[in-house]
């Protein structure tokens, strides 16, 4: 009910995209193309957990494993075929492939589970990937990671920049459209009651599988997005800190939204950016990650359901006001 009083008009996001599309060329800063890609990316990686967390309702710890899939096959398939377009295009398709997959039997075996056995379940499966990662030397090189070629194109990083920002207004349209469906409306009676929506003759786990299957598909194009841009790859990508940090961006974002994603990843980003540049200059910033805590905190008590979700709600609240008022002609 809330959603409806606050939606982002189309002509705000158009101004919004046509600045960030011109952005590089008035900066000219190679640090903030790098900074503004990776922001993209985790925007990306953030809508795609916001299927699960915010739409669906299910708490995963294991969403890195679908991005480090992502990242690795794009890795793998430069290293051992060539920089070649073909090999690019058969390793983002080796990505979409193998995390739809993964998600599907992970979902299949995991979403029957109460929320909170889900959660440690697939941090388990997540620490598995990690595992194999570490031990198949052969093809991961370990912990110790690997760089790789890439198509000459994209080593330009103007050309990722608008890359990264095109994939994530693509994604940002797909999930909307997605979420808004009938399909999008069923997810959202089960994150709300899943018992009740069984009642009405919904066979929920197969809801459940389909957004995860989603989400893990878009994870793990956001893994190749951010191989791609490195050009190097390790286990990192699997640890759960990628799946905290997006968790984290979600919900400062705002969840259910999409929107918060993309907000969270530039808010997340850039103070990770600054706090550490900052470590660097004054002994006082060392401890950076505790700044980063009680900004955080902060975040969280001014805004309670993410900074969009609780706009929404003071949107709502100051049109029932001004309803009542019209209405009654009872001010105060």
């Amino acid at each position: 009910m809330v959603s409806r009083f606050l939606t982002i008009p189309r002509t705000v996001l158009f101004l919004i995209f046509v600045f960030l599309a011109i952005l590089p060329f008035v900066l000219d800063s190679r640090y903030w193309l790098i900074l503004l890609t990776q922001v993209f990316i985790f925007a990306i990686f953030a809508m795609s957990y916001d299927i699960l967390l915010g739409y669906t309702g299910i708490v995963s710890f294991g969403h890195a494993m679908f991005f480090g899939i992502g990242a690795y096959s794009v890795a793998i398939f430069m290293d051992r075929f060539g920089n070649s377009y073909g090999s690019l295009i058969a390793a983002v398709g080796t990505a979409v492939l193998l995390t739809a997959i993964v998600s599907a039997i992970v979902g299949l075996l995991t979403l029957r589970l109460q929320s909170h056995f889900f959660a440690m379940l697939t941090l388990a499966v997540s620490g598995l990937f990690v595992v194999i990662a570490e031990k198949w030397r052969a093809v991961t090189h370990g912990t110790e990671g690997f760089t790789f070629a890439i198509p000459p194109f994209l080593r330009d990083r103007t050309t990722m920049y608008f890359i990264c920002l095109a994939m994530m207004i693509i994604t940002l349209l797909v999930l909307s459209r997605f979420t808004n469906s009938p399909f999008g409306r069923v997810l959202v009676a089960i994150r709300e009651n899943e018992k009740r929506t069984e009642s009405l003759g919904f066979q929920t786990l197969y809801y459940k599988v389909i957004a995860s299957v989603v989400a893990g598909v878009f994870a793990g194009f956001s893994g190749c997005l951010y191989a791609l841009t490195l050009r190097f790859v390790n286990t990192t990508v699997l640890s759960v800190q990628y799946t905290l940090d997006v968790l984290l961006m979600t919900i400062i974002g705002g969840v259910g939204t999409l929107y918060g994603g993309i907000l969270g990843s530039a808010l997340i980003q850039l103070v990770h950016h600054y706090l550490t540049n900052l470590a660097k200059v004054h002994w006082i910033f060392e401890r950076w990650l505790i700044l980063f805590g009680i900004v955080y905190i902060v975040v969280v008590m001014i805004f309670p359901q993410g900074i969009i979700g609780t706009a929404r709600l003071w949107w709502a609240k100051s049109r029932f006001w001004k309803m009542r008022e019209e209405r009654t002609g009872f001010h105060g």
